[in-house]
């Protein structure tokens, strides 16, 4: 018997899902996609009109400093103030704890949606170091759940899911590539119905309109526009790349292991009206640390030390890249709403940009994108979408074969290790 049973022969391979059952997901996928992206342009749209009001209106007409000390201290208090109103007191409270909150986001029930966006505005108008991806993926995935089962209620709800979690990383990145892999590497190991492309078929054409939408409506770039990367790699290039990927790693794991215990101290303040102002008076001290191009979510900022790599000492840089990832830390532990990928890309970059002033040898734009990748694969533990970021920075073919390599080491010291996001009970999602 057991003879017979290693005779036999493999299975066969999966059949295609034929194409008229795809057909019908064209329609959802696009409606999803471009509504995900219109939602993420308008809520980033007014969040910055509200930023260009305090931090340019205001302070002008006030005739106070714009980054100021006093400035950037009474903007993030009192931001931590108005967001603690809002998860106190507006129906909804704007949602879960963030800090259990990771990219795949859980279906929130309708009345949460309004209190989620408007602490998400707020705080990406008042400086905090988080990006919009965490919240933004949380609404969409819930008005899409909502709306379908509705309108459609044969489609399962899990697509709807998927549907809007790739329209908004789409629109995010401007790009479908980035939602192809990170839904490629939530479906690694899962029994598929069918083949990969059969099941990436209706995501990634959500993900395609997101990306369309976003790049039609504001014209989003990741390129940093460093100066090429243009030599052959060499042995030294590999060198840097593996030891500067591991050590932003190493570094990004040291924020990971504290934050259990930076989000237990503020849980322990009892109240949002406490511990979000508190978060945001320390965010203030931060910035004053650091300097003002470690506030925000960092996209503007990256772009403002690229277009001068040699602008900052290497003692400069590593303290921006220490500031900023305390300040994401804080910020991800008190309460406020926001995903953690731009600021980690912001530290990233910074460390690299350091590295390179330390050692000019080390090319900038190899120096900037393994930094990224090592701290990506830290804070967001997604290994396509670290890769992927990295790259896209620098958009230079020959650096990506050392991104890969050098992905290795960076994913031994990270893998199987706690992960920056927490259980209810505040133990670390492993």
């Amino acid at each position: 018997m057991a003879h017979d049973t290693a005779q036999q022969p493999p299975a066969a391979p999966a059949a295609p899902a034929p194409a008229r059952a795809l057909l019908p997901l064209i329609l959802p996928a696009l409606v999803v996609g471009v509504g995900g992206s219109l939602l993420l342009v308008g809520v980033s749209a007014a969040a910055e009109q509200l930023q260009h009001v305090l931090w340019k209106n205001l302070p002008d007409a006030l005739g106070i400093g714009r980054y100021s000390v006093l400035w950037m201290l009474v903007v993030l208090t009192m931001t931590g103030v108005l967001v603690g109103l809002v998860v106190w007191k507006v129906p909804g409270h704007a949602g879960p704890d963030p800090a259990s909150m990771g990219l795949n986001a859980p279906v929130l029930p309708p009345v949460v949606l309004p209190s989620l966006l408007l602490a998400t505005a707020l705080m990406l108008a008042g400086g905090p170091s988080l990006g919009p991806e965490n919240p933004i993926i949380a609404v969409n995935v819930a008005l899409a759940f909502w709306a379908g089962h509705r309108l459609i209620p044969r489609v399962p709800g899990s697509l709807w899911v998927a549907l809007a979690e790739a329209a908004t990383i789409g629109a995010l990145f401007g790009t479908p590539v980035a939602a192809a892999l990170v839904i490629s590497e939530a479906l690694a190991g899962r029994q598929l119905k069918g083949q990969l492309w059969d099941n990436l078929f209706g995501p990634l054409m959500a993900a395609g309109a997101g990306a369309m939408t976003t790049t039609l409506v504001s014209e989003p770039s990741f390129d940093l526009d460093l100066p090429p990367f243009g030599r052959h790699p060499g042995w030294s290039d590999l060198l840097a790349a593996l030891v500067i990927a591991s050590l932003t790693a190493v570094l990004g794991m040291c924020a990971v292991y504290a934050f259990p215990y930076v989000h237990g101290f503020f849980k322990r303040l009892g109240h949002p009206m406490v511990a979000l102002p508190v978060g945001g008076l320390v965010l203030g001290l931060l910035g004053a640390l650091g300097g003002h191009l470690t506030l925000f979510k960092g996209l503007d900022e990256i772009a403002e030390l690229a277009r001068d790599p040699d602008g900052w000492s290497a003692g400069e840089f590593t303290l921006m890249a220490v500031v900023k990832l305390a300040a994401l830390l804080v910020a991800a532990a008190c309460g406020f709403r926001g995903g953690r990928i731009f600021p980690a890309v912001f530290v990233g970059v910074s460390f690299g940009l350091g590295a390179h002033a330390l050692l000019p040898a080390v090319h900038p734009a190899l120096g900037v994108s393994a930094s990224v990748l090592g701290m990506l694969l830290a804070i967001t533990r997604q290994g396509w979408v670290s890769l992927f970021t990295a790259a896209v920075l620098v958009s230079s073919p020959a650096i990506l074969a050392l991104l890969c390599i050098a992905s290795l080491p960076a994913w031994l010291l990270v893998t199987g290790r706690p992960q920056m996001q927490l259980h209810d009970d505040g133990t670390p999602v492993i």
